[in-house]
């Protein structure tokens, strides 16, 4: 009587088949766990910070990246805040990403193409020709936030940041995560006087569309930068390379992009609760003076409340007593104040 090789019957075979494939199988999901692992990497703020690059496809200008920035909370959490930076800026703010630590969020960041850590020696500082361009990476920065086990998230945006925000709210209403909108002195209007406004900015518009281009001064003092920097006058320590005090010339592209973003606005019905926050005054100096340091000295607050007032929505406004343009960048007990309002904020909606 012969012995029945098992190998060679096609039970086996199967079996055997089988189990190759499922050890494969978990061999893949283990090495994609570790490359997906080790994505991110020790971002220039250090103390926890990391970073990660997005890609993009190629622009008018070539490649293009932008960078997410993320710090965890000290445990495990499902609420997150996503915070886009202004015009001639990056994400430096370490305070506010340990303030929103201390309450329970992980907090990310995004440096936009052509900003801080996403700028390329091949492209212009903050160039764009029209907003929608960043709404790939904040897809993305929202895609990998929800990835990593996260289904309440807070949108939160400074100055052009707050524009951007607010208009990508207008059309991305049913995404199910985002829970709220904090916008911290948006640029919901040029800061200029009625003829600059009214008849300069829309002829620049117009010639943005086929002169994108053709720069024009950027308008803004060296006060603002100089209050800040711990070189000067302040008490924050960022790179001047990448937030120099004088922003330079701007491109026509810019502007267009800028008031038409601004015009798209008006009016807008944001399905999400929302938090308008700015200075309480305005400042134009022409000396340095108390102003730099205690009011808003780059865009006009009374624009900001008016355009924040004919929002469609439940829709939150406070002003900020001494506050400077980017709040959280304040004097101590302002920004404290700021902390103060915006979680009790949060508290309210039940985030």
């Amino acid at each position: 009587m012969s012995k029945l090789n098992l190998k060679e019957s096609p039970s086996f075979a199967l079996t055997n088949n089988w189990r190759m494939k499922n050890n494969f199988l978990l061999l893949l999901i283990f090495l994609s766990g570790f490359f997906f692992s080790q994505e991110y990497s020790p971002d220039i703020l250090g103390k926890g910070f990391e970073q990660k690059t997005l890609n993009f496809h190629n622009d008018y200008e070539g490649k293009v990246t932008a960078t997410i920035i993320r710090k965890k909370a000290a445990s495990p959490t499902h609420k997150a805040v996503l915070y886009i930076h202004g015009f001639n800026d990056y994400f430096f703010q370490a305070e506010m990403a340990e303030k929103f630590n201390e309450k329970g969020f992980d907090f990310y960041a995004l440096d936009l193409r052509k900003y801080g850590r996403s700028y390329l020696p091949h492209q212009t500082f903050n160039n764009v020709r029209n907003l929608d361009e960043y709404n790939a990476e904040i897809d993305e920065a929202l895609k990998i936030i929800a990835a990593e086990n996260h289904n309440r998230i807070l949108l939160a945006g400074h100055s052009t940041g707050g524009l951007i925000t607010t208009r990508y709210m207008k059309y991305h209403a049913g995404n199910p995560n985002i829970a709220g909108l904090w916008v911290n002195s948006p640029f919901y209007d040029f800061n200029m006087g009625f003829l600059a406004k009214k008849i300069g900015i829309p002829i620049i518009r117009g010639l943005g569309k086929h002169y994108p281009d053709t720069k024009i001064g950027g308008g803004f003092s060296t006060f603002y930068g100089e209050s800040l920097h711990i070189n000067f006058k302040g008490e924050w320590n960022y790179d001047l390379k990448l937030k120099p005090n004088a922003n330079g010339k701007v491109n026509f592209g810019f502007i267009r992009a800028i008031h038409r973003a601004q015009k798209d606005i008006r009016n807008a019905e944001l399905k999400v609760p929302v938090l308008v926050m700015h200075s309480e005054k305005s400042g134009y100096p022409k000396v340095w003076n108390e102003e730099v340091t205690s009011t808003d000295i780059i865009l006009n607050v009374k624009d900001i409340h008016k355009n924040a007032e004919n929002f469609k929505g439940n829709v939150t406004i406070i002003p900020v007593k001494s506050g400077i343009h980017d709040l959280v960048l304040s004097k101590k007990p302002v920004r404290d104040k700021v902390y103060e309002e915006l979680f009790s904020w949060l508290q309210k909606i039940d985030f």
